[in-house]
């Protein structure tokens, strides 16, 4: 029996990391740092193609992940009909990295896709974001950026619009993960993230910014011992209490690595939910 299919036992990192690696199709650039570029899967086709934006975790910082931790994901989705638009970003551990540069990476990012669609075939009006574990703000905060004030530093007038959110065990809330010393990603690394500012939260937390006016899907496993339970739910409340359309998909016998392990019944989960979430917005 495999990690994936075992009744008392977890996946770990090791046991996706050790795989061999699928690789993307192509590398577009964004800026000039090394962490500033995207990876682009393309499935079979002539296209347009709908597209997931996929954004790592790794609790904001560079040494732990970058983009090649979604590499398997992405390739099932490739082989399921969908290109994926992988992002990398400079964490808080990288100069340039925290507030504001993190987020105006992973925007900047997003935005590239606009101006590359027509050279891979891409259809952004297709669209859903992915985000896994820190990923899941992330990808919850570029669906924000139309509502951030203008008097941010990360403001931009146009920002690629999102339709759908997929947080995987997400840490969407910034003020309840700096005040939760049991998140695997600890507390200090939200004050690197968001900076030293009178409300730092105010741009940065997706509750601040709410309503998205979108659906928002969070997948989350019951036994994930990283991200607590309890954010998501904590979250998922705040956004229906707003109007949003926020739903909450509960995962037994789950850890966090399982998330983004492509055998795994939680990804088989968050594929039909990315499947189902295209559909409607197909010609």
């Amino acid at each position: 029996m495999t990690p994936a299919m075992s009744a008392d036992r977890l996946l770990t990192w090791p046991d996706l990391t050790k795989r061999v690696q699928p690789k993307p199709d192509a590398t577009v650039e964004y800026g000039p740092d090394p962490m500033q570029k995207v990876d682009v899967w393309l499935p079979a086709g002539r296209g347009p193609h709908p597209v997931a934006l996929m954004v790592h975790g790794g609790c904001w910082q560079t040494e732990i992940a970058d983009r090649s931790l979604m590499n398997w994901v992405a390739d099932d989705l490739r082989k399921h009909g969908v290109a994926v638009w992988n992002i990398d970003y400079r964490g808080v551990d990288r100069t340039g990295g925290g507030y504001p540069g993190t987020f105006a990476d992973v925007a900047a990012a997003a935005d590239a896709m606009t101006a590359n669609a027509r050279r891979f075939h891409l259809d952004p009006r297709r669209l859903v974001a992915v985000g896994h574990s820190a990923g899941g703000h992330l990808a919850l905060w570029l669906a924000a950026r139309a509502r951030l004030p203008k008097t941010s530093a990360l403001y931009v007038a146009d920002p690629l619009p999102i339709p759908h959110v997929i947080s995987l065990g997400g840490l969407p809330d910034l003020e309840a993960t700096a005040a939760s010393p049991d998140n695997g990603c600890g507390t200090e690394v939200v004050a690197k993230l968001v900076g030293s500012r009178p409300d730092p939260y105010a741009d940065t937390s997706v509750p601040r910014l709410l309503p998205l006016g979108i659906p928002q899907d969070l997948v989350n496993g019951r036994e994930d011992r990283i991200i607590p339970y309890r954010l998501a739910t904590h979250y998922v409340a705040s956004a229906k209490a707003r109007g949003d359309k926020a739903t909450l998909h509960t995962v037994a016998k789950t850890g966090h690595v399982e998330l983004i392990a492509p055998e795994t019944s939680a990804w088989g989960a968050t594929r039909g939910l990315i499947l189902s979430a295209l559909a409607p917005l197909a010609r």
